[in-house]
């Protein structure tokens, strides 16, 4: 019986990391090693991490990496590796290596260059041209990366019919909520029309912005799951991959001649290279049992946010975070996935009452202090307040209050989280959300104060979903009830209430996600039942708050369509279409 045993190493690469990287690779290599493992793949651009973006334009990023490739040869005895890097051959390809036993044995360029939403690859690469087949150990394996496997008639199809009994998939697919489980059918419908096992080997871990949620897959050649890496954690997975399996299918299945035919036709069979003949005789030792739990929605999004927050935290050199604690509902999220990401002893919240500060808001953030188990800090602005309106008063002299005064306020509790920040070293992560960010509802220079916006891509009414899952986990009340259940308002001003200003989030939410990430007209969201004035006014003040949402620190996506990578719309722009 013709049986192949691969692993996959899941790994957190760190963007220009190359020794930590390295020292990544060559652990997994340790542990595959003693697994028996074959045939061993990592991530896409896994010596550099993903994406690299303006740093492949520096010949000096582009020559370590070709280092750090030398340096993983150097230790591959024993093993097939396909390991992602960056090729230099006259341009710059996003590239595949393999390698057998000390040796680089071939190089697969990216064919498919994504260049949408958070894609920009055509900025920096040249495409691949040609889909080899490489024998590993007597077994005819197909090796392509992330896009590559995306497009039906593409690369994985001419790999197949040139004789590749295994597809091998390197990739970086970045997280958003729902993504896994269409990735997953379409890695499916790849494995069973190719009649070929699919190997899916995705990266882990934040990128600024960017989670990649790991979840990589196995599927056998009629797209059955064999195996699965965890989500959103580092992992290692070993699989027996049945090749017979893959033989009898094809003998059975009356497409495959005709494809092959046509492939023919088309002079489309792919070179084959021989990597290594003979499937290795050395005892196997068997292989443990694997039971993971997938988690669906709304477990996957906290888990998102949590990496997300983790990895933006130590990746760039911090210990510690600030929170501005208000007692609502956002800022005691933030608080819990932080205490989660870091540890509760790496938290700070501070309270920061006003004139306008309900007796509940200050008893609400110090309960959620306490069953965080997080330092707080109460520093009162009433003093700098009143100082800011004698300061103001000649200039607002002969007006009435109105918003001004109210973001005075905000602009105070900024600076002082700032100055927290410059003078403990600690990183201040800001508390909006996406309702709040599409509609502007924030101050410059106040609540968007910070280095990190942990929810930004989160809407007011998914907040709670996750609030509520919080709980759940903890089994009590960890965000506490009062917070759950008291309405929304930023306390500026007297009996100050969020609809005030904005329609109520059940009704404001999903008219966001119809304008911003669907991009509907305004006559197609109001066809969808939606009161013309509530989509009307929630239009304009998206359109009109793109200035301040461009000056906003970057946050973990987990919508389909987040704001900065995702929505790109120019600031001067008079195209109205509400």
């Amino acid at each position: 019986m013709r049986r192949l045993r691969i692993g996959m190493a899941q790994i957190n690469a760190t963007v220009g990391d190359f020794e930590g990287n390295i020292r990544k690779i060559l652990e997994a290599v340790a542990e595959a090693r003693s697994s028996g493992v074959d045939l061993l793949t990592f991530p896409e651009l896994a010596i550099c991490g993903y994406p690299p973006e303006d740093l492949l334009l520096k010949p000096q990023f582009i020559e370590e990496n070709l280092k750090a490739l030398e340096e993983v040869t150097k230790h591959s005895s024993g093993l097939t590796l396909v390991v992602g890097f960056v090729d230099a051959k006259g341009d710059i390809y996003n590239a595949a290596a393999v390698i057998h036993d000390g040796r680089l044995c071939g190089v697969y360029h990216k064919i498919y260059l994504p260049n949408y939403g958070v894609f920009d690859e055509n900025r920096y690469f040249q495409a691949g041209k040609e889909c080899p087949v490489y024998v590993i150990a007597g077994v005819g394996v197909g090796i392509n990366i992330c896009e590559d496997i995306w497009y039906e008639a593409g690369p994985t199809t001419a790999q197949a019919y040139s004789g590749a009994e295994v597809i091998v998939n390197i990739s970086a697919s970045p997280y958003h909520f729902g993504k896994g489980n269409f990735r997953e059918r379409m890695l499916a419908t790849r494995a069973s029309d190719n009649v070929a096992i699919v190997a899916h080997n995705n990266l882990v871990g934040g990128q600024d912005e960017l989670v990649f949620d790991g979840n990589s897959l196995v599927l056998d050649e009629k797209g059955r799951l064999i195996a699965r890496g965890k989500q959103f954690e580092e992992d290692l997975i070993v699989a027996d991959l049945d090749i017979e399996a893959v033989f009898r299918t094809r003998l059975h299945d009356p497409r495959w001649r005709k494809g092959t035919l046509l492939l023919e036709e088309q002079r489309q069979r792919g070179t084959r290279i021989v990597v290594s003949e003979e499937p290795s005789t050395a005892p196997k030792p068997s292989l443990p049992q694997r039971q993971l739990q997938v988690r669906q929605f709304p477990g996957e999004v906290y888990d998102a946010l949590v990496l997300g927050t983790r990895d933006y935290v130590t990746k760039n050199g911090f210990e510690k975070v600030l929170i501005g604690l208000s007692g609502g509902i956002d800022s005691s999220l933030v608080a819990a996935i932080a205490a989660d990401a870091l540890g509760p002893s790496n938290v700070v919240g501070v309270a920061m009452p006003s004139r306008y500060s309900s007796p509940a808001s200050i008893s609400d953030a110090e309960l959620l202090a306490r069953n965080l188990g997080i330092k707080l800090i109460t520093i009162p602005i009433e003093k700098v307040f009143q100082a800011y309106l004698e300061v103001l008063a000649a200039s607002f002299e002969g007006t009435e209050p109105n918003v001004a005064e109210e973001n005075i306020q905000a602009r105070i509790r900024g600076n002082i989280l700032m100055a927290l920040s410059n003078k403990f070293g600690w990183l201040v992560l800001t508390t909006g959300n996406k309702s709040e960010m599409a509609t502007g509802y924030t101050t410059l220079y106040g609540d968007m104060a910070g280095g990190f916006a942990v929810i930004k891509d989160v809407p007011k009414t998914m907040v709670y979903e996750l609030a509520r899952y919080r709980n759940s986990l903890a089994g009590r009340q960890l965000i506490p009830a009062t917070i759950m259940d008291k309405a929304p308002s930023a306390e500026l001003r007297p009996e100050q209430k969020d609809t005030d200003t904005l329609p109520p989030y059940d009704l404001l939410d999903p008219v966001l996600t119809a304008y911003v990430e669907e991009d509907n007209s305004i006559e197609q969201i109001i066809a969808m039942g939606f009161e013309e004035a509530v989509v009307k006014r929630a239009a304009r003040l998206v359109d009109t708050s793109e200035y301040k949402r461009r000056q906003a620190p970057p946050g973990v996506k987990i919508t389909p369509r987040a704001f900065g990578r995702d929505r790109r719309l120019p600031i001067t722009n008079r195209f109205k279409g509400w």
